[in-house]
């Protein structure tokens, strides 16, 4: 089976990526989502780490950002468009997120992010073809952080190549989340 090499792989990514500036020293907070697509279910695992900015102060609120560092694994249920027939594939992305928030950290949010991703195979499920293994991540999710730190939120996910090669049908996830703050 090739998984285990190209999860090898993935891991050293993993780890070379935070050993990158010391950033794995600055990680504040990690996440694990989990949602569904067009016959396809993802589970994904992320840290991240504030930038500790505050922009457009005003009333209260303002926007700030942060980097998500994140490694997910898709289930798809119609590979090749054959119903009942697997397709896994595991992906490893890096994202700057946006988001507008209250000053003192808490409350209701709003955020938005595009990121770049590697994923292990190209994606071929249910009429819908990912041509390249290199793929954009573009979301936007809305939530609530609580005073004992946690976060609760939604989001859509879409990945796309933005065009490089065809075909390029996308791939769209809706997605809960649950962030912890350290």
């Amino acid at each position: 089976m090739h998984l285990v090499p190209r999860f090898k792989k993935i891991l050293v990514a993993t780890a070379m990526l935070l050993g990158v500036h010391g950033l794995a020293q600055a990680v504040d907070s990690f996440t694990v989502e989990g949602g569904a697509g067009d016959e396809v279910q993802i589970v994904r695992a992320g840290v991240q780490w504030n930038w500790e900015k505050r922009w457009f102060q005003s009333n209260g609120n303002h926007f700030g950002g942060y980097w998500d560092l994140s490694v997910a694994r898709w289930r798809a249920t119609k590979h090749e468009n054959v119903s009942g027939r697997h397709q896994y594939i595991t992906s490893i992305g890096i994202t700057p997120v946006f988001r507008w928030q209250q000053d003192n950290l808490k409350g209701f949010y709003v955020e938005g992010g595009v990121g770049i991703n590697q994923l292990s195979e190209h994606y071929d499920n249910n009429s819908k073809q990912l041509s390249t293994k290199f793929q954009f991540g573009d979301h936007i999710g809305i939530g609530y952080v609580f005073d004992n730190k946690i976060d609760i939120g939604v989001k859509y996910l879409h990945y796309s190549n933005a065009g490089i090669k065809e075909p390029n049908d996308g791939a769209d996830f809706i997605l809960a989340r649950m962030r912890y703050f350290f």
